[in-house]
């Protein structure tokens, strides 16, 4: 019998902190869906505020948005104003982000994964007023602009990292409007990461020459930065962790695949450069010893895992 008891534990006995360690792996969805409907301990830890200081609404997309939102609602409240850091995925609306802001003064960290233009930039601009606290704001595949960029910057003055990731064309039009935003408008950046932008060498100078404090700068499929004259050395010398237009897009996480459009295509200037010189420049990238550069800098794969601290 002592036998059977010990290798089949009684999870109710387990000390509080030991069992909310343990539910707070789970991500939001499956705290409020089935967590907290287990046994009453468990839904009086559920309730803790603490354990809603970071929110993982991490979703398949196959779930209805209303559900979701007011799933995130319901945790929203739960924090009870603690709330550091939220994560969305695949579903989001005016409503929500600022349902978020108006009971989430001490948030940090907002990530926005496939929000498309679901989120105006009247909401993003009336969110930002509320959220000064606000560190890191990471966006994929979700609209933001340079006026997005120029209100958040202007309103989060603490921001020290920031994502602005899009699928990325073959022949990418020209353009450094977000670049030259970023520059003037969030100085005290240690992280950037603008994969699949369209901006050029020059969005890239203005970066350099207005965020001193940069420490990683991804690049990853920003075909029109080709790194000329002094621009390699400068990066070379001003960033620690740096990841290059050619680099390998493993451990990213989201789709990679390289679009065609005819538009895109057009706007292509073969007078300031081909695909065929481009590509020399991505040999001339495997020809530098990473190993050399960056032992001591942050692995941007790690973003990608949840658990890491540098994952928001």
């Amino acid at each position: 019998m002592e036998s059977t008891a010990a290798q089949n534990p009684n999870w109710l006995e387990l000390p509080p902190e030991v069992t909310a360690s343990i539910l707070h792996r789970l991500g939001a969805i499956e705290l409020l869906e089935t967590a907290q409907k287990v046994c009453t301990p468990w839904r009086n830890i559920c309730k803790d505020p603490a354990m809603w200081r970071t929110v993982d609404m991490r979703n398949s997309g196959d779930t209805d948005p209303y559900d979701l939102e007011n799933l995130t609602m319901h945790a929203v409240d739960l924090s009870r104003g603690q709330l550091e850091g939220i994560n969305i995925e695949n579903f989001a609306s005016d409503q929500l982000l600022l349902y978020i802001a108006d009971r989430s003064s001490q948030l940090k960290r907002l990530r926005l994964v496939h929000c498309k233009e679901d989120i105006s930039p009247e909401a993003f601009s009336e969110a930002f007023k509320k959220l000064p606290l606000l560190e890191e704001l990471h966006l994929y595949f979700t609209a933001f602009d340079k006026g997005d960029i120029e209100v958040a910057g202007r309103f989060c003055t603490l921001l020290k990292s920031f994502k602005l990731n899009r699928q990325a064309y073959k022949h990418p039009g020209k353009c450094d409007d977000e670049a030259l935003a970023i520059a003037e408008s969030m100085p005290k950046l240690r992280h950037l990461q603008l994969f699949g932008s369209m901006m050029t060498d020059n969005g890239l100078c203005a970066i350099l020459d207005k965020c001193p404090h940069l420490e990683s700068l991804d690049l990853r499929q920003c075909f029109n930065v080709c790194l000329a004259g002094d621009v390699w050395t400068r990066c070379f010398a001003q960033i620690k962790d740096l990841k290059l237009p050619f680099d390998s897009t493993d451990g990213y996480g989201f789709d990679t695949e390289l679009l065609d459009s005819e538009k895109f295509d057009s706007d292509f200037d073969e007078s300031e450069g081909s695909w065929s010189e481009l590509s020399d420049v991505g040999m001339l990238y495997d020809e530098v010893d990473y190993d050399d550069l960056t032992d001591d800098y942050l692995d941007y794969d790690d973003y990608t895992d949840p658990n890491h601290p540098d994952y928001w």
